[in-house]
């Protein structure tokens, strides 16, 4: 098929003739730094996208047949592949991108965290944790500060008493991180799963139901965290923070304590504490005005007392 043929070569950078632009105004020191042709840099190079569509319109011959089409992911692997799976660098030019290696779209919308599968998404949470009719279903995430530096935050959804993680930092900042080492910043996968086993581990089996988080690479350990505390896991879709609305919430009143730009390393596990008992004991509308602490300690005790009642 001709046009198709001539169109796919244009792109290679086989034919000449076409109008000359400048992608953007640095593209010009950047040729003249290479030591490239200018003729070269200048050729406006279409997208794949658009000279597949392009061919698709134009194509009279075979207006059936499917299979005389070409797509743009084939137009961009021809590329790729006739550099061995880079581009030279007069073509890597003529992208807008300027990237010379590409991973297929496709492939990169499904790219996911390997630690996460179907039956730990948030869909599948117990309807009295989505509905907060029962106590023990946490939210948690990460703080982050000055140079890395982080504070776990966790909530329990019913009564929104709060609980915080002191991770410090295993190493100095900007210290070089050992291959297959722990993260030095201190909230790594490891260091996480570590504060939440010792902050929730003695808690009552009642009050700890479920942990819901979002997919940062923090919690690759949960299946060792379900194993040592019991409680489920689950995680938030991708970049839906309001499926864990009880702890964006708390996260911004702790800002109030720990502002954005902080080293939050500085903070000794005993000051992460005396913060979370002034938020626990300060009245909320939204409980009565009672507080996360009072409305906490009614379900701990309404649990003994079943226990007892139960064992007696």
């Amino acid at each position: 098929m001709p046009d198709l043929a001539i169109r796919v070569h244009f792109v290679m950078g086989e034919l000449e003739g076409y109008g000359l632009i400048w992608p953007h105004p640095g593209m010009e020191r950047q040729c003249n730094r290479s030591g490239l042709e200018i003729d070269e840099m200048q050729r406006e190079a279409p997208p794949g996208h658009r000279i597949a569509d392009q061919c698709r319109v134009e194509v009279v011959d075979f207006p059936d047949d499917g299979s005389m089409r070409i797509s743009h992911e084939a137009i961009y692997q021809a590329l790729y592949i006739e550099g061995r799976g880079a581009l030279t660098r007069n073509l890597t030019m003529c992208l807008r991108s300027g990237r010379p290696l590409r991973a297929p779209r496709a492939r990169t919308r499904l790219r996911g965290k390997s630690f996460i599968t179907d039956e730990v998404m948030i869909d599948k949470r117990p309807q009295g944790g989505s509905d907060r009719l029962e106590a023990g279903h946490w939210e948690g995430d990460l703080i982050i500060g000055l140079e890395s530096s982080a504070i776990g935050t966790v909530v329990e959804r019913k009564s929104r008493f709060t609980l915080l993680l002191h991770l410090p930092r295993m190493g100095e900042p900007r210290q070089v991180r050992v291959k297959n080492g722990p993260a030095l910043a201190g909230h790594g996968a490891e260091a996480v799963k570590n504060a939440l086993v010792s902050a929730m581990g003695l808690l009552p089996p009642p009050l700890r139901r479920s942990l819901t988080w979002d997919q940062g690479a923090e919690m690759a350990q949960h299946v060792q965290l379900k194993n040592d505390t019991g409680l489920d896991i689950y995680f938030c879709e991708p970049r839906s923070p309001w499926q864990r609305g009880t702890n964006e919430n708390t996260n911004g009143l702790l800002r109030q304590y720990f502002p954005k730009g902080t080293d939050l390393s500085r903070y000794t596990a005993d000051e992460l504490a005396a913060v979370a008992n002034v938020l626990n004991n300060r009245p909320r509308k939204i409980l009565g005005w009672k507080t996360p602490a009072e409305v906490y300690q009614e379900h701990q005790s309404a649990h003994v007392e079943r226990y007892v009642a139960t064992t007696g």
